[in-house]
């Protein structure tokens, strides 16, 4: 069964986007132009050259916000705050998944390479609200992103977690890297599995797995 596999666990760490509501709920699209227009105004580029520098930041650096920081000095904050001021009311609540958060046994937190305050106004759009007990954002990682090592430690040590008693739930396959090799449970979600060996279970419906856990 599924369930003795998570016996163990006492804490449960969820990504955001892309894990705690679907792909299929553009949010991101809507984050994506506002950096555009954000690397547009900061850099003096044009779109397409300032979409080309987001997504190669990120596949190089694992957030598009590192590798402005690292490339052009780029002041987090200011950046952070533009890029999450977005339309929410496009989430739908998710009842049945506030319902398998609810009864899972033990700590649930956040950790996401968003900001907490975006954070909680994604999970206050899904219901999802008084569910989770710590939030944590990349400003709580010194700006630094998953999947680097150094962002994992610095969050968990926060957090006084210890990896051999948690599982982490993410739909980027590189965020779970770390995560397995410091003892920690994972799953990936995601519409389509991409095996690995970095990744214990696969679940195209997050509410579903979390179902058989409790």
């Amino acid at each position: 069964m599924v369930q003795s596999a998570f016996n163990h666990v006492h804490t449960w760490v969820f990504d955001l986007d892309h894990t705690l509501y679907p792909p299929s709920v553009n949010l991101f699209g809507q984050i994506e132009r506002l950096m555009a227009d954000y690397v547009m105004q900061e850099l003096g580029v044009d779109r397409d050259r300032a979409n080309n520098l987001r997504a190669q930041y990120w596949k190089t650096y694992g957030t598009t916000l590192a590798g402005l920081m690292s490339e052009h000095n780029i002041d987090p904050d200011p950046f952070l705050v533009a890029v999450h001021d977005i339309d929410f009311s496009i989430l739908p609540p998710a009842p049945d998944l506030a319902a398998a958060i609810d009864a899972l046994p033990g700590r649930k937190i956040i950790y996401t390479n968003g900001t907490a305050p975006y954070a909680r106004n994604v999970i206050n759009a899904r219901g999802l609200d008084g569910l989770f007990d710590a939030i944590y954002g990349v400003e709580h990682a010194n700006y630094r992103p998953k999947p680097e090592r150094a962002a994992f430690d610095t969050i968990f040590a926060r957090d006084s977690l210890d990896p051999t008693r948690a599982a982490m739930f993410e739909d980027d396959v590189r965020n779970l890297q770390v995560p397995h090799a410091l003892g920690m449970r994972t799953i990936h979600v995601a519409p389509t599995p991409e095996p690995h060996p970095h990744i214990h279970h696969h679940t195209p419906d997050l509410a579903g797995f979390l179902s058989q856990l409790a």
